[in-house]
């Protein structure tokens, strides 16, 4: 570990969180905001659910760690709305069952310590029309924006109903009213390496990230958390 010790924010999800410091991402806006006050640590693996989540969450989170996070982001959701696939290995998890595994992550992420703060992510909107341009190729497209809508609005519910912190990501990229055509941007299924980006109508461009940027701080501006853990209200490290 390198010092001094610093206020610890992990990110933790599916792929909106592995690739959030790709393209001008949101989680490279927050470890810009955040230099010299807290680590911003990075927890993403694409293609993932609310199911593989639970499986790793003591190992990702354990209990009897001697420094616990002070903040939680977490971002589970879009994979588990797809639609079920025939041969019942796909990414979909079922809405009760998506309910239950968020609350449980929950449950443990609170367990942590009395200072660990939580906030968690809804499912946002895709591009459908984007989406199916450019994964058809993949076989039938089993994502809609309906589906999407659902599963944020449960973990809305959920979030009131355990008081934790949310934001309702389904909503604040659709208050542009350009969205479709600028909150995303080319799939992470390539990368720099000589393999081609195509636009897949779900993951978040710059101008996407910019929005769940903002509403994170929002968040964390007006919560009453003492202390604070607003970029602003925080002290610089050797100041």
């Amino acid at each position: 570990m390198v010092g001094p010790v610093r206020p610890q924010f992990v990110l933790f999800g599916s792929s909106i969180v592995e690739f959030s410091y790709s393209n001008e991402g949101w989680g490279a806006i927050l470890a810009n905001f955040y230099a010299r006050k807290a680590d911003i640590i990075l927890r993403g693996y694409a293609g993932w659910n609310s199911r593989c989540a639970l499986q790793v969450l003591d190992i990702i989170f354990p209990k009897d760690a001697t420094i616990q996070p002070s903040l939680v982001i977490v971002y589970f959701g879009g994979n588990d709305s797809t639609h079920p696939h025939p041969s019942s290995h796909g990414l979909h998890v079922p809405l009760q069952e998506y309910i239950e595994n968020m609350r449980k992550i929950a449950t443990h992420l609170m367990s942590l310590s009395k200072k660990t703060r939580i906030i968690f992510l809804t499912c946002p909107p895709i591009n459908e029309t984007q989406m199916h341009e450019t994964l058809s190729h993949l076989g039938q497209i089993r994502r809609t924006n309906e589906s999407c809508r659902v599963y944020s609005e449960a973990c809305l519910e959920l979030c009131r109903e355990m008081n934790v912190k949310a934001i309702d990501m389904w909503s604040a990229l659709q208050q542009r009213h350009d969205w479709l055509d600028v909150c995303f941007t080319k799939s992470a299924f390539g990368s720099f390496d000589g393999v081609v980006f195509d636009r897949d109508g779900i993951h978040l461009s710059s101008e996407g990230s910019k929005i769940v940027a903002k509403e994170i701080l929002k968040v964390l501006r007006e919560a009453d958390w003492e202390p604070s853990l607003h970029w602003n209200s925080m002290p610089n490290e050797f100041a």
